[in-house]
């Protein structure tokens, strides 16, 4: 077997040079048309204007009564108004009748309001006749009627460039008569997974040998990002397979791989990455996850991240996901951050930033850790909702102490 040629490890970047290097590198991608029920969590490329008014026409906003105000001044539950019911409308009706002066229209939710009318007085505020109706409310004019062009008018731009399309985005879309929009394409991202001790996730591992969790936890992850997962496999550990994976990863918009960036006989990823692209560098000055290969193949971005399984996805968060979204055309890249109280003294290598994954309680305004950090124990990251983020500094972080933190279980931004 051969062994990859042992590298004399540089000088490690800070974290905040490393994001800053990957991010200068990388570039919205262009704009796509695309259905809106296909755009969701896009970013929108182009102004959108509404073609006509919506409402187009005046409407009921109540099941109930159409009425000239005027003509019901004096109700009360007392003395009710009685007037004839001349018309019937339901939604959809064309309301083509105009209704006159001293009746009432029976009116349904969503309907047109008939000329002449120009209030809706509740079901509930009546008797509920039929053909003729009392009315025990001096209803105020324009009550429970919606305008026209109340929610858009005509020609007024109702989203802009860059914004991201949540549900109502989606909604206001389809309300405008857009079936499609222009948008930041979605970035397509290869995951692949190194190493010989790698198995299937459904097999049973044999005597040193482990089940492929990165290769599912980095596609999830890029998925949650906003891009599309492209699940290329396992890589095993030879320059030739490796090489192959690579080059098939580098068809899509950027490649994530687990596994092979230490300086191991046997971590291929820094040499292979020099043979068939560039390397801007591969080591940072964290815990965990020190070991993070950064380059591009034939101009595609290509992160190389550890394979313990924490570290992968911990490095995947601070520097994948940034690039990903701003490959999306997104502009908040990272996530939100605030202050609080440690409840619990935190040991951490003093020459290296640290990350400890984390319980943040909003409402008492204090931080702890989900119990070990080892880079292996991924379920301290399933159980956390944030990062503990530590400076270079002292070996101990005493309770009490007020710390930054990384809010990683809220809603995207939106």
């Amino acid at each position: 077997m051969k062994t990859a040629p042992r590298e004399v490890e540089g000088k490690p970047l800070s974290v905040d040079e490393a994001l800053a290097r990957i991010l200068e590198r990388i570039h919205p991608l262009p704009d796509e048309e695309r259905p809106i029920l296909d755009a969701l969590g896009a970013v929108l490329a182009e102004d959108v204007r509404a073609a006509n008014d919506v409402p187009p026409f005046a409407n009921s906003a109540m099941d109930g009564y159409a009425v000239r105000a005027s003509d019901v001044a004096g109700a009360s539950p007392q003395r009710e108004v009685r007037l004839p019911v001349r018309l019937d409308i339901a939604a959809g009706d064309a309301a083509e009748r105009p209704l006159e002066a001293g009746a009432a229209a029976r009116i349904m939710t969503g309907a047109p309001l008939p000329r002449g009318a120009d209030t809706v007085v509740r079901f509930e505020d009546t008797d509920r006749g039929e053909a003729i109706v009392g009315i025990r409310v001096a209803v105020p004019r324009g009550e429970n009627v919606r305008r026209a062009g109340e929610d858009l008018r005509a020609g007024e731009v109702v989203l802009t460039r860059g914004a991201i399309l949540r549900a109502a985005e989606i909604g206001v879309l389809a309300t405008a008569g857009r079936p499609a929009a222009r948008v930041v394409r979605r970035p397509r991202a290869a995951v692949l997974s190194t190493g010989d001790e790698l198995v299937e996730v459904g097999e049973t591992p044999g005597p040193g040998k482990i089940r492929d969790a990165n290769r599912y936890t980095l596609a999830s992850a890029v998925r949650a990002a906003g891009a599309e997962p492209v699940v290329i496999g396992i890589a095993r550990d030879t320059p030739e397979a490796l090489r192959a994976a690579l080059e098939r990863g580098a068809l899509e918009d950027a490649i994530v791989t687990s596994g092979g960036v230490s300086v191991g006989d046997r971590d291929w990823m820094k040499t292979v990455l020099r043979e068939i692209g560039a390397m801007d560098f591969w080591t940072i000055a964290m815990r965990p996850g020190k070991p993070v290969a950064f380059g591009e193949i034939r101009g595609k971005p290509i992160f190389g991240l550890p394979g313990n399984p924490v570290s992968a996805l911990l490095t995947f968060e601070l520097f994948a996901r940034p690039a990903l979204r701003k490959m999306a055309g997104q502009s908040r890249l990272q996530r939100p951050r605030t202050r609080a109280r440690l409840t619990e003294d935190v040991a951490k290598p003093p020459h290296l930033r640290f990350f400890a994954r984390a319980v943040h309680d909003a409402a008492s305004g204090t931080v702890r850790t989900t119990g070990p950090q080892g880079s292996g124990i991924l379920r301290s990251m399933s159980l956390a909702n944030s990062l503990i983020d530590l400076p270079v500094g002292p070996e101990l972080v005493r309770a009490g102490s007020e710390v930054d933190v990384v809010l990683t279980d809220l809603p995207e931004d939106r």
